[in-house]
């Protein structure tokens, strides 16, 4: 794993965004966000540099998925955040490369599953 990974966060909601954003800081990682498809877009261009992303795909409309499928074949790690369980958004999210969907309201879990993910990076 890296010193200090930087992870791509996009979320709709920007209390969400503020809220995970101030989580991950606190954890040691730097946090790159995007709110917007056009943010998450610019986000990508410093692929290079991201080590993964957390995606909350509520909000945004099918090109999400298109947008996950490039997070893939540049071979960035990503999980999908959702509101609910859902098993169709789970398969839909894992055929599109995700590693995991993981459920709101996130906690401790989360830092798990982040160092997991980026020890396999």
């Amino acid at each position: 794993m890296k010193d200090n990974p930087l992870i791509l966060v996009v979320d709709r909601n920007h209390k969400n965004l503020e809220l995970l954003t101030q989580f991950l800081g606190r954890e040691g990682y730097q946090v790159l966000t995007g709110s917007s498809m056009e943010e998450f877009e610019q986000a990508l261009m410093h692929s290079k540099e991201v080590n993964l992303a957390l995606v909350d795909i509520a909000g945004f409309d099918r090109q999400i998925c298109d947008v996950c499928f490039r997070l893939r074949t540049e071979n960035i790690s990503f999980s999908v955040l959702s509101h609910k369980l859902n098993i169709a958004i789970q398969q839909q999210s894992l055929t599109h490369g995700a590693r995991s969907m993981l459920v709101k309201p996130l906690v401790i879990k989360l830092l798990g599953i982040i160092r997991s993910e980026l020890r396999t990076t």
